[in-house]
């Protein structure tokens, strides 16, 4: 497993970029798609998810962008795709009569509401979970969620939270989402009185997608100085290093 650790979220993210062009290999995707991967999973870890600087500089989506995200996870969106992660999140899909309530309709589980729940009535539980992936649906989806699980743990006086993604675009997606996950642990470590904690990221396939957000790699790659120092990898070539 590969690890980043750092004092914030804007770094991990740049030095996540800079450890998939070092160690990435090239894989064509189901969707063909052309991607680095690395070959095992990344972990991140961060004492201080909302230590200075946040969103790296470098980063194609301002704050303004990121804290739309933010409300978009935490209060919803009108979004027409086929799933959303405050829907999967707060209002999770459930068998009824007839068929399936949930994913929108108001009519499922409240995950998030059960994690503020969970660690009430059990300050020190390690089942304070949620999920996202719904077999009736994603099993036949081509577009099933990322993001797969969340667990929270409360921890002397702090709300620690974990998080993992089957696949993670590493490039134009992590910043916003660890940016958004950590504004969700502290909505929930709000609502249990509870300071924010470290902030644990697991993807098990980390990549980016090197030729279809070329524009947004170069600027990590000429903003971070990065040029030269990649240009010795065995993939500089094949990146245009």
């Amino acid at each position: 497993m590969y690890q980043v650790r750092s004092y914030c979220i804007g770094k991990a993210h740049e030095e996540v970029i800079r450890a998939i062009l070092r160690h990435g290999v090239f894989l064509l995707t189901e969707d063909h798609e052309k991607t680095l991967e690395l070959a095992e999973p990344l972990n991140i870890h961060i004492k201080d998810p909302f230590a200075d600087y946040m969103i790296s500089p470098h980063n194609m989506f301002g704050r303004q962008a990121m804290e739309q995200y933010v409300r978009d996870l935490l209060e919803g969106s009108a979004s027409d795709f086929v799933y959303t992660y405050h829907d999967r999140l707060f209002d999770y899909p459930r068998e009824v009569p007839g068929g399936i309530a949930g994913d929108g309709d108001g009519g499922g589980l409240d995950q998030i509401g059960y994690i503020v729940r969970k660690i009430q009535e059990e300050p020190a539980s390690r089942r304070a979970e949620a999920i996202t992936w719904f077999p009736v649906r994603d099993t036949e989806s081509v577009h099933p969620p990322c993001l797969q699980r969340i667990q929270c743990l409360a921890r002397n006086g702090c709300l620690n939270m974990h998080v993992e993604f089957r696949s993670n675009d590493m490039l134009s997606a992590l910043g916003a989402n660890m940016f958004a996950l950590a504004h969700l642990q502290k909505a929930i470590a709000d609502r249990l009185g509870l300071a924010p904690g470290w902030y644990s990221h697991t993807s098990v396939s980390a990549h980016l997608y090197y030729e279809r957000d070329r524009e947004e790699l170069m600027r990590y790659v000429n903003g971070l100085k990065l040029r030269d120092w990649a240009a010795a990898f065995p993939n500089a070539e094949l990146l245009g290093l």
